[in-house]
């Protein structure tokens, strides 16, 4: 099988998770492309399966991802399984109250969750559990397990495919 591995970025850290996503697809036995979003290509993605991510900018995903799920041929890539994931701030570990954990899943979690949701409206088969990687300062570096957790997740994800 092969996989699409769409990203954007903008200090390099989702292009750091990309490929940590693309070096377990191929670990685990299966061909990969690397794509960014914001690159031309002579011929639109063809796969079995498909990653997209996005850094949180502002509490959204970047527009050229926006983009690049929508453009996406619904005929070619409807009920492909999809997985989302997103480079994030940090996660703070304790709240003062619930208005300001939700305030925070909102502004940290919630783009993931908006792009898993244009995914779905597109018709791909998109996995509900999302991947969020943590980034340490506003421009990197990934927090120091954010690799691992990625090919972890990603392995997970690659484990649905054989069912």
């Amino acid at each position: 099988m092969k996989g699409i591995v769409a990203y954007d970025t903008y200090y390099g850290n989702t292009k750091l998770v990309a490929e940590a996503v693309l070096e377990q697809i191929k670990a685990d036995g299966h061909e990969g492309e690397l794509r960014n979003v914001r690159e031309q290509y002579p011929a639109p993605p063809q796969g079995d399966f498909l990653f997209v991510g996005s850094p949180v900018r502002m509490g959204t995903v970047t527009r050229n991802t926006k983009r690049f799920v929508k453009k996406l041929d619904e005929a070619v890539w409807k009920d492909k399984p999809t997985a989302v994931y997103t480079t994030t701030g940090l996660m703070p570990r304790k709240f003062s109250d619930e208005k300001a954990k939700k305030t925070a899943e909102k502004w940290i979690l919630g783009a993931g969750i908006k792009l898993r949701d244009l995914a779905k409206a597109r018709g791909l088969n998109t996995a509900d559990k999302l991947l969020y990687v943590e980034v340490k300062d506003s421009k990197g570096p990934l927090v120091d397990t954010g690799i691992e957790k990625t090919k972890q997740y990603t392995h997970e994800f690659l484990q649905t495919l054989k069912k």
